[in-house]
């Protein structure tokens, strides 16, 4: 397959930086404590580091009520549904707020929309380009997907939150105590958002290539583009994709493996060879692509650290944003005397697994496109591109997740499998 150049890259001028279940048993000596009323500072808007690197960097040993670890979607997320009830909440990472960017940075519009992100958005998608070894199709989708800013969109959804934030490497938990580079901190509500290294989990955490996790490496070339593009096409990987998101004054171009033992950096490079990109300003991680225990041993988990992405696709952000509310909204209520902690654990476990089925059927595409063969392959695709089935099984797709659930104020039943169709 021959293909076509980005376009000519130029150097842009900066971009801004961008169920409710049955009635709860009476609250514990835990909640009391939690909601107890007493003074202490409220922080409000984007959160600044306490300390600072080198000898600056100052002993961290405290209580607090909520413990959220890891400042990204999913950690952000949880301390966005806790604003403004007068709770202690201290949210620790090893990096800034914003710093540090992981993923292409791509989410249904809506979801922006709906959370109030629109400042971070960059460029915007109605259809997309599906390239094969024997034919490019061309999807026109019934929701738009928009790439944005890390650092602009991390910034908004902290200012949504009202809680300290400290940078510290978290190293693991005895109990309600969590350990990191600066000392011990303490608190009766724990979140493990850390990623897919599941730190706070029991026991030893499996390891890639043995784990169930992808792999994806990315370049991001100053540039422009039109179109959300994807190729399936195993002579860049044997099982998995490459992409090309363009987001206004670069392109993220990168290659995802669903195997961890197949290296991505070289078919990386040449992707962005074939499409006239430098290869420069890389960025990658390992991608969970199994759900797992979203609570465990008194932890709640979110994003990666409970495999909250979605296999096939790879589409993590969004379904970290809404695990996290979902987390969050569950701690309020034990915050404001309304249930356990128990019974939050209990709640926010069986709303994760509801999702299971979901989850399982996508992993199954996930495995299935590989073996198809690449000639079958073109003909499936431009099979399933009916403006009707495309309609259907994107629609069916998005309500995994959908952003309805930031305004719903609770957790919605599991609506539907999503199909084969999605895969595109």
């Amino acid at each position: 397959m021959r293909l076509q150049p980005l376009g000519r890259l130029v150097v842009p001028a900066p971009v801004p930086i961008a169920a409710r279940g049955p009635a709860a048993p009476p609250a514990t000596a835990t909640v009391a404590r939690l909601s107890a009323a007493r003074p202490r500072p409220i922080i409000t808007g984007m959160p600044t580091r306490a300390t600072k690197r080198g000898r600056e960097r100052t002993p961290l040993q405290r209580d607090c009520d909520v413990l959220i670890c890891g400042a990204s979607f999913a950690g952000l997320a949880v301390a966005r549904e806790l604003a403004g009830i007068g709770a202690d909440v201290l949210v620790v990472d090893r990096y800034e707020i914003g710093e540090r960017q992981t993923s292409a940075c791509g989410i249904p519009t809506a979801w922006l929309r709906a959370l109030a992100l629109e400042e971070s958005l960059q460029q915007t998608f109605g259809e997309l380009v599906i390239h094969t070894p024997h034919s490019t199709v061309r999807y026109d989708l019934p929701w738009t997907f928009s790439t944005f800013d890390y650092r602009t969109l991390c910034g908004l959804l902290a200012g949504m939150g009202t809680f300290e934030f400290e940078t510290a490497k978290v190293d693991g938990r005895t109990g309600d105590t969590v350990h990191t580079d600066r000392g011990d901190i303490k608190a009766p509500l724990i979140v493990d958002a850390l990623g897919w290294r599941r730190v706070l989990g029991v026991g030893e955490n499996i390891q890639p290539p043995d784990a169930l996790l992808s792999r994806g490496l990315e370049v991001h070339p100053f540039g422009s583009g039109e179109d959300l593009e994807v190729w399936i096409d195993r002579s860049y990987v044997p099982a998995g994709y490459g992409w090309s998101f363009p987001a206004d004054g670069e392109v993220r171009i990168g290659i995802g493996s669903f195997d961890p033992r197949h290296h991505v950096r070289e078919p990386t490079e040449r992707l962005a060879a074939d499409l006239h990109a430098d290869r420069v300003r890389y960025q990658g991680n390992w991608i969970p692509h199994a759900l797992r225990d979203a609570t465990e041993d008194g932890v709640f988990f979110v994003g990666d650290s409970a495999g909250h992405c979605l296999p096939l696709t790879a589409e993590g952000i969004r379904t970290a944003l809404y695990f996290g509310i979902a987390c969050g909204r569950e701690l309020r209520r034990v915050i404001e005397g309304e249930q356990s902690r128990e019974r939050a654990l209990a709640r926010y476990h069986d709303f994760s697994a509801q999702h299971a089925l979901a989850f399982r059927w996508m992993l199954r595409v996930q495995r299935l496109v590989p073996r198809v063969a690449p000639r079958l392959l073109a003909p499936s695709l431009r099979t399933m591109g009916t403006k009707r089935f495309v309609d259907w099984s994107f629609n069916h797709y998005l309500n995994v997740a959908h952003p309805s659930f930031v305004a719903g104020g609770g957790a919605p039943r599991t609506r539907h499998v999503p199909s084969a169709g999605a895969a595109a």
